[in-house]
């Protein structure tokens, strides 16, 4: 597999390129069968259906990875949390975590169990994928989901999340702990069930001044990036904490890939980072409204990058009103640009 290739640092014929929310609204074919699904947590609950979204950008896009169709928030979701999708709002835990008795409430083990339906999609995806074409598993970082798990919701400011980091401390630990655990059991079991590759999204990483981001967020990653390689060492881990530019002379850990988020210029990511690990991103997504600025992008990415261990892919997910004959272009551009 070239994408698996490329995560462990060996030569590919060209760069392999995947985005980030590739399977979603951009495409009418997801949109029809979220239509069918009935609404979005239905979908992600529905392996049939779940599958079919994987494996669209495969076939419409020609994408060197799938990555499966799911939510962060299943997890905190099965592990005994209420959670709503608002339309205009996103997701909502109708009784946010705000105390020990709450936490004590919520399950690791049977969580692991609840989230069958996410197993049997991987399943299914890997038996109808292409032999040569990987698939990437993931879930949300630790931190990021005790974010949407105190907050209630996303938010601007993180104000209820960060006053219980300075004002107890121990608690969001224990928050943490307990998510962690968690997620060890699932991305154990989703690549048991098939996943050739995972990524850990810490999406709001960026929320955190650097000495509670290293104590936070950094060091339960960290955690569970040597849980998965000890365990699991023919799979590669990829770790995308956004919005961290400031810090990467302190990062480290077990892991193959660092994914570069848009607003980290890719040269320091290569500085800091790129005798260590492999290197993913960073293509600015709005890059994708204009064909012209497409170009530009790669231009500058591989100019920064050639006969260096690079995976193309978008500095963030791709966005909703991006035509799928620029997604297109994109992908295709890449691997024709990159190609030795």
């Amino acid at each position: 597999m070239i994408f698996i290739d490329a995560c462990f640092g060996k030569k590919t014929p060209y760069a392999p390129v995947w985005m980030m929310r590739q399977a979603g609204r951009y495409l009418p074919e997801y949109m029809r069968v979220r239509a069918e699904a009935g609404d979005f947590l239905s979908l992600c609950k529905d392996p049939k259906r779940a599958c079919e979204v994987t494996l669209q950008p495969m076939d419409i896009l020609g994408v060197d990875a799938a990555i499966l169709f799911s939510d962060i928030l299943v997890v905190p979701m099965e592990m005994g949390m209420d959670l709503r999708f608002e339309k205009g709002e996103g997701p909502v835990f109708d009784t946010p975590l705000t105390s020990r008795a709450q936490l004590e409430a919520l399950h690791v083990e049977a969580a692991a169990e609840r989230l069958s339906y996410v197993y049997e999609a991987i399943s299914l995806v890997r038996a109808k994928l292409a032999p040569e074409k990987a698939l990437i598993g993931f879930c949300g970082a630790p931190w990021t989901l005790a974010t949407y798990m105190i907050e209630g919701k996303g938010t601007k400011t993180y104000a209820v999340c960060k006053k219980l980091l300075y004002s107890d401390p121990a608690l969001l630990h224990a928050i943490l702990r307990k998510v962690t655990d968690v997620l060890k059991l699932y991305m154990a079991r989703q690549i048991e069930a098939g996943v050739n590759a995972v990524q850990i999204f810490d999406s709001w990483a960026a929320a955190l001044e650097e000495a509670a981001f290293f104590e936070f967020s950094w060091s339960y990653i960290k955690e569970l990036a040597a849980f998965l390689k000890e365990t699991y060492p023919h799979v590669p881990v990829i770790l995308f904490p956004k919005g961290i530019s400031g810090y990467l002379d302190k990062i480290d850990g077990n892991f193959d890939v660092f994914g570069v988020d848009w607003s980290t210029p890719i040269e320091l990511a290569k500085e800091k980072l790129g005798d260590k690990y492999v290197l993913q991103g960073n293509m600015e997504p709005t890059r994708l409204y204009d064909k012209k600025a497409i170009d530009a992008g790669i231009e500058h990415i591989v100019s920064v990058m050639q006969n260096s261990r690079h995976i193309f892919n978008l500095g963030h997910g791709i966005l909703p009103d991006i035509p799928v004959e620029h997604a297109k272009y994109f992908i295709q551009s890449v691997q024709e640009r990159t190609r030795l």
